[in-house]
């Protein structure tokens, strides 16, 4: 397997555990043909999640043999040989890690693609549970008392925490990875996965001869000495299709089916409708842009314009916007009259026109879950998605109310062209009364260098403020505000609030 499909099916699977799908996730990575290091990794992570002890043994013994500096490697195996109870081997391997760390406090795997902080107290932390277990409370007290060496100020409660524990004999509690933080790929390879047209296709723009019929560069014409003067004929710039225009103002499109323009460019209008949008091209992709925001160009390659350059475009307020009839654009007919037809969006998604105190549109792939089409509308409106609810009509009732129960067959089947409409209301218009704030507790200790990063310790209560993505949310906790990984929280009910 060459290194572009392996980077592929990695993308592929750490994607699908982004979307909750751990099994098709873990399908893609065992198909991955000599996995490396840190592929091997992220198999135990994920057999580790599922409870399957035996394959995650395997998978971080094949991810260790291949790299045998890897502390979180060695964290990892002890954990999983901690929850088969062999804790001989699990204090054997937190020892490994602790001496891979080389007396530093802490490895940040970030700039590997992992985001995750190993700390040295927390690997001497687990070492001397592991040593609790088998029955030797001093060693067990040994390595916490070391840990005091290698602690910072974040991870300080946790070994006071457990040395009091082992001074009465207690056993604490392990100090886990975070689930389903994986390693990733680097984005900057993804990026480059997908081929790249940089020169284009070729396009005959104008011919050197007046009225050739060659379709690509004209020969080169022979020399003749004293041959009969004509004059010559002004060359005007054409193109395959369309006919050129400049773009007089800058253009914002509302759906997925316009094009942004800013003032100066050029596009080619293939359709004009009655509505007054015009069907452009424009670096090779098609949209509608207001027909009021062009203007005509003729280009002779000997005119004074083309000497000096193309006239700036006037810096007067832009024309107001057309209104668009529902579901049509232009399209010309045979006989050279106009005509409306259905529009075609410029890719395959549904448009969702959503009908609320004002309206606005989302575009999402057809036959969508209920999930994604409410993170869509969540976020374009900043609230969360339980304060949303949506319905196929005015009238929120049972019948017509979309939630996560709904069979979406049948609402996309009432879809028209690709195109849907629904209402959407809130909480704070259905009760009056304000929605409640969400909270959620620290499951892991979060640190980070970023400045915009929320640090917060395990136990903390986090208040709810957006959804940035799906791996990271905003919150706001200890008088700080800032992101967070998604994955080191939990959301605490409602009655416990």
């Amino acid at each position: 397997m060459s290194f572009l499909d392996t980077l592929r099916q990695w993308d592929e699977a750490v994607t699908y555990v982004d979307r909750q799908d751990l099994s098709e996730a873990l399908r893609i990575f065992l198909s991955i043909q000599e996995p490396n290091s840190k592929i091997c990794f992220d198999i135990g992570c994920l057999h580790l999640l599922n409870q399957e002890l035996d394959a995650a043994e395997k998978a971080f013994d094949c991810s260790i043999r291949k790299d045998e500096h890897l502390a979180v490697g060695f964290f990892q195996r002890g954990i999983t040989f901690y929850k088969k109870q062999r804790y001989e081997e699990s204090v054997a391997d937190f020892q490994r890690s602790f001496k891979t760390l080389r007396g530093n406090q802490l490895i940040d795997y970030k700039a590997l693609g992992l985001r995750y902080k190993l700390y040295a107290c927390e690997v001497l932390h687990n070492m001397a549970l592991a040593e609790a277990q088998l029955g030797h409370w001093e060693k067990a007290q040994e390595n916490l008392v070391k840990a005091l060496d290698y602690k910072t100020d974040a991870k300080l409660n946790i070994i006071d925490k457990a040395l009091q524990s082992t001074l009465k004999q207690k056993l604490f509690k392990l100090v886990e990875f975070p689930s389903k933080v994986l390693f990733k790929p680097n984005k900057h390879y993804v990026a480059e996965l997908e081929k790249k047209d940089y020169l284009g296709k070729a396009k005959v723009v104008a011919s050197v001869v007046p009225q050739d019929d060659f379709s690509g560069f004209a020969p080169l014409q022979p020399q003749v000495e004293d041959g009969p003067t004509r004059p010559k004929e002004p060359e005007v710039l054409r193109a395959l299709e369309g006919e050129p225009h400049t773009v007089l103002f800058e253009f914002v499109p509302e759906t997925s089916d316009e094009l942004a323009v800013v003032p100066g460019n050029i596009v080619f209008v293939l359709q004009k409708g009655a509505d007054n949008w015009a069907s452009v091209i424009f670096n090779e992709r098609r949209g509608l842009v207001p027909y009021n925001y062009l203007e005509r160009l003729e280009i002779s390659l000997a005119s004074k314009q083309n000497e000096q350059g193309i006239s700036k475009p006037p810096t007067r307020e832009p024309p107001t916007r057309p209104e668009r009839k529902q579901g049509l654009t232009a399209s010309s007919s045979s006989s050279g009259e106009t005509q409306v037809k259905d529009a075609q969006s410029t890719d395959n998604s549904c448009i969702v026109k959503v009908r609320f105190t004002f309206n606005f549109a989302v575009s999402v792939p057809p036959g969508s879950p209920y999930a994604i089409l409410i993170d869509k509308i969540s976020k374009k409106l900043n609230l969360p998605s339980r304060a949303i609810t949506l319905s196929l009509n005015s009238e929120v009732t049972g019948q017509s109310v979309i939630n996560a129960n709904t069979e979406m067959e049948s609402v996309w089947s009432c879809a028209t062209g690709r195109r849907i409409t629904l209402w959407c209301n809130t909480k704070e218009q259905t009760d009056g009364k304000p929605e409640d704030e969400i909270h959620f507790v620290a499951l892991h200790s979060y640190e980070s260098s970023n400045p915009e990063d929320l640090n917060f310790q395990q136990g903390d209560t986090i208040t709810f403020i957006s959804r940035v993505n799906q791996d990271w949310l905003e919150g706001q906790c200890n008088g700080n505000t800032g992101i967070f990984p998604a994955s080191f929280v939990e959301e605490v009910p409602v009655n416990d609030q």
